[in-house]
C-alpha cells in the first residue's frame, strides 16, 4: 500500500528516490561503516514527513510506544533484531526486565507493552514487567482489550544495592519504555551489574532536541555528498531559543526573531526550487514528547498575539515539565494522503535494523499541523520482507517498496545521528 501523493511538486522527490536506489549498494556500505564506529540505540522510532521536494524526520523517539501498530507480519524481523540486539549486551541473557511507563490506564500504551513482551519473549527470555509507579506494592494485574492481562510488578534493588530485578527476579538486562520526562528515580541510578536499556541519559531528563538534529545535520552532510544531493532535500533547518516563558510573555521577541531567520531560509530554498507552497516552522519544547507543546506559525507576528489557551498550551508539557527553551524548526508539509486524511510514516527500528513502520493519520488536521494529537488513527506500513529489496525497474514515485526503503534509508540516518546524540551526552565515555 502506497498512500496517495496529491503534489504535483513530486520531481525533486523522485529525483532522490532515483539517486537513492542506485546508491543502495554504496548506501548499505556506508552504513554498514558507520556501524562499526558507532552504537545504534537499542530501539528508535522516527516521524518522517513527505511534501514531494523533501523528505526529512521531524522527531526521533528513543523510547518508542507504538510497536501495537506495526502489522503482525512485521514480528519475525522485530525478534531477530532483538536478538541481535540483546546478545551485544548479554550473550547469555536469560531473564529480561522491562519498565514501562508510570501512566498504566492508556489502554493503547498498554498493548504496545504487551506487544514488546511478545517480541522479547520470542528471542527465548523470561520477561517481566517492572513498575515504577509508588502505586504498585504488589503484582497487579491489569486487563487488555484483547482479552489478555499484564502483571505489574514493584521494583526491588538487590541487598548489595547494584542490581534491579523484582522478588525472585533478577535479570541480565533492562529495558526502559519510559523517557524520564519527570526525571531520573533514584531506583534507576547506578546500577553497575546490569544493562541499562536505553541508557538512562537518552531520557528527557537530559535529551534534547537540538543536540539530537546538531548530529543529524553532520550525518545528513556525510550521506549527502556520498549520493551527490542537496542535503536540504532530507534535512530540516532548525534554531534553538532559550529563555522563554510563554505564561508571563518573556522571551517572545527573541523568539519572533529567531522564527523569522528560519523562514528567510527557507524562503530561498523554496526559490531555488521553484516552490510555491507557503513555508512554515514548527516552535516545540526543546525537551518532551507526546506532540505537546508544538505549534505551527507561519509569520512570526503570530506569536506576538497568542491567547491565553495557546500560551498555556505551550507553557507545559508531558509530567507537567515547564518549557523555557523551545527548538524552531523548519515546517515539512505532509502530502501523504490515507482515504483523503493527512499522514506522515514512522518508522520502526530495533538495533540497526527497520523493523517496520506505519503511518500516523488525522482526519481533522492540515499538511502544515502536528499530526501527534488527539483523534489520531494508526495503518500499518505495507514494509513487509521488501525493506532492503528495492524494485529497480519501477519507474520511481510508483513502487511501495522503493517508497518504504527511501523511508528507511532516512530513518536510519536518524538513527545513526542518535547514536552520536548518546556518545555525545555520555557521562560516562569510557563505559559506552
Amino acid at each position: 500500500m502506497v498512500p496517495h501523493l496529491v503534489t504535483a511538486l513530486n520531481g525533486p522527490l523522485h529525483d532522490l528516490e532515483k539517486k537513492i536506489l542506485e546508491a543502495t549498494p554504496a548506501i548499505e556500505r556506508w552504513f554498514r561503516l558507520e556501524w562499526q564506529e558507532h552504537t545504534p540505540p537499542f530501539y528508535c522510532s522516527v516521524d518522517l514527513r513527505n511534501s514531494g521536494f523533501k523528505l526529512a524526520p521531524v522527531d526521533t523517539n528513543l523510547f518508542p510506544g507504538g510497536f501495537n501498530n506495526l502489522s503482525q507480519e512485521m514480528l519475525p524481523l522485530a525478534v531477530q533484531a532483538a536478538m541481535a540486539a540483546i546478545e551485544k549486551y548479554c550473550p547469555d541473557a536469560k531473564n529480561l526486565l522491562l519498565i514501562p511507563e508510570r501512566h498504566t490506564r492508556n489502554a493503547f500504551y498498554l498493548q504496545n507493552v504487551a506487544r514488546q513482551m511478545q517480541i522479547y519473549r520470542q528471542t527465548g527470555l523470561n520477561v517481566r514487567l517492572g513498575s515504577l509507579s509508588d502505586e504498585i506494592k504488589e503484582p497487579t494485574p491489569i486487563d487488555l482489550p484483547d482479552g489478555t492481562q499484564l502483571i505489574l510488578e514493584p521494583l526491588e534493588r538487590s541487598a548489595n544495592g547494584r542490581r534491579l530485578g523484582l522478588k525472585n527476579f533478577d535479570p541480565c538486562t533492562i529495558v526502559l519504555n519510559n523517557d524520564l520526562s519527570a526525571g531520573i528515580p533514584a531506583i534507576l541510578e547506578n546500577l553497575n551489574e546490569q544493562t541499562l536499556l536505553p541508557p538512562l541519559h537518552a531520557g528527557w531528563a537530559v535529551r534534547r532536541k537540538t543536540n539530537h538534529f546538531s548530529a543529524y545535520d553532520e550525518v545528513v552532510k556525510k550521506f549527502a555528498k556520498l549520493v551527490d544531493i542537496d542535503p536540504w532535500m532530507l534535512n530540516p533547518y532548525f534554531a534553538k531559543c532559550n529563555g522563554i516563558n510563554f505564561q508571563e510573555d518573556t522571551g517572545i521577541d527573541a523568539l519572533a526573531a529567531t522564527v523569522d531567520t528560519v523562514l528567510a531560509k527557507i524562503r530561498k530554498k523554496y526559490k531555488e526550487y521553484g516552490i510555491k507552497e507557503k513555508p512554515f516552522v514548527i516552535v516545540k519544547a526543546d525537551a518532551g514528547t507526546y506532540g505537546m507543546g508544538v505549534m505551527t506559525v507561519h509569520d512570526s507576528t503570530e506569536l506576538r498575539d497568542l491567547n491565553r489557551k495557546q500560551r498555556n498550551k505551550m507553557a507545559v508539557v508531558k509530567d507537567g515539565l515547564e518549557v523555557s527553551d523551545v527548538i524552531v524548526q523548519e515546517g515539512v508539509h505532509t502530502f501523504e494522503q490515507i482515504n483523503e486524511s493527512v499522514a506522515e510514516p514512522v518508522v520502526y527500528m530495533i538495533d540497526r535494523y527497520v523493523v517496520g513502520g506505519f503511518y500516523r493519520v488525522h482526519e481533522d488536521r492540515g499538511v502544515d499541523e502536528n499530526l501527534n494529537a488527539p483523534g489520531m488513527h494508526f495503518v500499518p506500513l505495507a514494509f513487509a520482507q521488501q525493506h532492503a529489496v528495492p524494485d529497480m525497474k519501477a519507474k520511481p514515485g510508483t513502487a511501495a517498496p522503493n517508497r518504504f526503503y527511501m523511508y528507511g534509508v532516512v530513518a536510519r540516518l536518524a538513527l545513526l545521528a542518535a547514536s552520536l546524540e548518546l556518545e555525545r551526552t555520555d557521562p560516562n565515555p569510557e563505559v559506552y
